[in-house]
């Protein structure tokens, strides 16, 4: 019989909505699944159990007084610890920042707790997100549930964890280098990066406002196990909010587009492994069988796309450093020392070019993406790495930034992006990323959903050696 953590976070809404279960057992049977597993994982950081049966005791008095119940009434999800939840600390995964309490929800948490979810725990992310391994100097490392002292990836990477071993059904994360997709990617769950205001930022607890870096590149989005729990997660959060200008309200459907790919799997830029590269074609031979034309063809100007983000996060990072290294932990500071990018300092003139660049390889793409609107290649292209790897030495370091070098061109172009697990590969998960053209999220997700189809889903998992 299928335990009730093992069920998709719609088919709990609609076991709920129908009174074959309730939200105390449903919450009950993740409570306990997080007491068996998490101490193994170190993907939960922080929960409330009394709290947490509240709120179902609550939602289950609701749905039998006969109250409107929201599309995710009564389910658990689970959010990362740089997002706003009130009464909880937006530590940000940092031992400096433990205290640094919110007072109110962000809006991607008012929207799902107004879809009738339950928040249920906070998710490991590395200091401040600025690290693609989940190692936090307030809790500690997150271990991949497929082989633990694995990372998870990052920085998102409590959440993708808690979903592979059953804790969770539902996350929210964030993401602005990758960090939706990676973790996604190297846990072997399903994510989406929207496009750039779709999904509403703004977290009420801010000190300053946000850098612009993160207004043009920045994403609230949803990890799960299913691809329709990714599509019905967004759908409870997207549209325009108060807290933040550049959100708008926009259908998830649009025109009919060509069913055409394209299929990058060894990108520009670096190597790539042979189990990832047959990952990628996995999905590619996926979407041919279901109908979609298929042909292996690169985007225009790639390298130039990563070179770009490089600089834009590097002319932002300059400043921002010496203001956040102090409530970073060593592991953080190192990576990004080991990692950065020798930039002359940003100019007028400087800046002028990399937007006239960055404006330059968007049109080069929105011209491509005429003919291919949907493009699909690899989250990372190496196997997830060992804890520490990402900080060994400038080497290592390097050749952790050359792993998620195709995620980079998304962020850059606020494209939308979908993660989708593609099999197993010396027992770890291979996957693909479906990039679209901007606000047609449901297209990454239609082929997202024809790939689980045919591949089938492959958590939730107990945490292996």
């Amino acid at each position: 019989m299928t335990e009730l953590w093992q069920h998709s976070a719609a088919t709990l809404a609609s076991m709920i909505a129908r009174g074959e279960t309730s939200s105390r057992e449903v919450v009950e049977a993740h409570l306990a699944r997080i007491e068996a597993v998490n101490p193994r994982v170190n993907a939960i950081v922080e929960i409330r159990p009394d709290e947490v049966r509240r709120a179902a005791d609550a939602a289950d008095a609701q749905r039998r007084g006969g109250a409107p119940l929201g599309a995710l009434h009564g389910v658990p999800v689970t959010v990362k610890s740089n997002i706003d939840v009130a009464g909880y600390a937006t530590n940000e995964g940092s031992a400096a920042l433990r205290d640094f309490m919110a007072s109110e929800d962000a809006p991607v948490v008012e929207r799902i707790r107004g879809a009738g979810a339950i928040v249920l725990a906070r998710t490991n992310m590395p200091d401040l997100g600025l690290r693609v391994n989940t190692e936090s100097s307030l809790y500690g490392a997150t271990h991949n549930p497929w082989r633990h002292g694995l990372t998870a990836g990052g920085s998102s990477g409590g959440e993708a964890a808690a979903l592979a071993a059953g804790m969770t059904p539902l996350g929210l994360g964030n993401d602005i280098g990758g960090s939706l997709r990676n973790p996604a990617y190297a846990c072997g769950v399903a994510s989406i990066k929207p496009s750039r205001g779709r999904v509403p930022e703004g977290n009420p607890s801010a000190a300053v406002e946000t850098a612009l870096n993160g207004q043009l590149m920045a994403v609230e989005g949803v990890l799960a196990r299913h691809v329709a729990d990714v599509r019905l997660g967004l759908t409870c959060v997207m549209g325009s909010h108060r807290r933040d200008p550049q959100a708008i309200d926009a259908p998830l459907e649009g025109r009919p587009m060509a069913r055409r790919v394209a299929l990058v799997p060894r990108p520009a830029g670096g190597e790539t492994h042979p189990h990832i590269e047959e990952g990628v074609r996995i999905a590619g031979r996926a979407l041919e069988a279901a109908g979609y034309e298929v042909e292996e063809i690169e985007p225009p100007m790639l390298v130039d796309a990563y070179f770009a983000w490089v600089e834009l996060m590097s002319a932002n990072l300059n400043v921002m450093v010496p203001l956040v290294a102090p409530f970073m932990g060593e592991g953080g500071r190192r990576f990004l020392e080991l990692t950065n990018v020798e930039f002359p300092p940003a100019t007028e003139e400087s800046m002028f070019h990399m937007h006239v660049t960055r404006f330059r390889i968007a049109r080069a793409w929105r011209t491509f993406m005429e003919d291919y609107p949907l493009i699909v290649g690899p989250t990372w292209t190496q196997p997830p790495f060992a804890h520490g790897f990402d900080i060994e030495s400038t080497e290592s370091a390097m050749e952790v930034a050359e792993t998620f070098r195709f995620v980079l061109p998304a962020n850059l172009m606020g494209l939308p992006a979908a993660c989708v697990p593609t099999g197993v590969a010396d027992g770890l998960p291979t996957g693909a990323q479906i990039i679209g053209v901007p606000f047609r999220e449901d297209l990454c997700l239609d082929a997202a959903q024809v790939v689980e189809s045919s591949v089938g889903v492959l958590t939730p998992i107990d945490p292996r050696d």
